[in-house]
């Protein structure tokens, strides 16, 4: 009977020969924050040095005249869109920056919010972007309309950019997977190579694509100063 009774307590639940039961111990692990560890992790350590870097990069192209802080904003929106660009390289995972109804949304409500603090605190400024320095009388008017044009289309440039960038490497890598059926197997065996250095450069692109987004997004806010 007591040998029933304490039997009951022995690791039963298994995977592959592999006890279940021990990975309670590791669970409170989880739930200790991190000012409570003597020496941060290597993810943390690398994840540390690449926010520095980032804001490093930020604070340079921002304007002296920026409120402190503004860096993380970008930052923030880096992590994000880079995040979404690599789950969306996993099978079967929605690419929810490869759709204009998600990049347009983030893009459309950051200028909005550039240009009315822009016209709203610092209207001359804001009128001197209109006419580059040096521009012949003549030409002001024209200048004032390609100006305003170029300036009402960023959001969208921003937008269309991202999305067109993450979709069309999907396309590829769609389309060159479909004809792996009607192949034979040398070819198939260049197509798998292929789809990896496809893949390797999606990679890229994702990191890239994240990069370019959140550096035009914070040159466009260093010009409302």
């Amino acid at each position: 009977m007591m040998t029933n009774l304490f039997s009951t307590f022995e690791p039963s639940t298994n995977i592959f020969n592999l006890s279940l039961n021990w990975t309670s111990t590791f669970l409170g692990i989880l739930f200790i924050p991190l000012m409570y560890w003597l020496l941060p992790s290597r993810i943390n350590i690398i994840w540390n040095k690449i926010n520095l870097t980032l804001n490093s990069e930020f604070k340079n192209l921002l304007s002296p005249k920026s409120f402190n802080g503004t860096t993380f904003i970008f930052i923030s929106i880096f992590i994000m869109m880079m995040f979404n660009n690599f789950m969306g390289l996993f099978p079967y995972i929605f690419t929810s920056t490869s759709h204009l109804a998600f990049t347009f949304t983030i893009a459309l409500p950051m200028w909005l919010s550039f240009m009315l603090f822009g016209w709203i605190n610092y209207t001359n400024h804001m009128f001197s972007h209109l006419v580059p320095q040096g521009t012949p009388p003549a030409l002001m008017s024209f200048m004032v309309l390609i100006e305003t044009i170029s300036n009402i289309i960023r959001p969208g440039t921003l937008a269309v950019r991202l999305a067109a960038n993450m979709i069309a490497g999907h396309l590829l890598l769609t389309l060159l997977g479909n004809t792996g059926p009607s192949m034979t197997m040398n070819l198939i065996s260049m197509l798998v190579i292929g789809q990896m250095l496809l893949l390797i450069l999606e990679s890229a692109v994702a990191m890239i694509q994240a990069y370019v987004f959140s550096i035009l997004s914070t040159l466009y806010s260093s010009e409302v100063y």
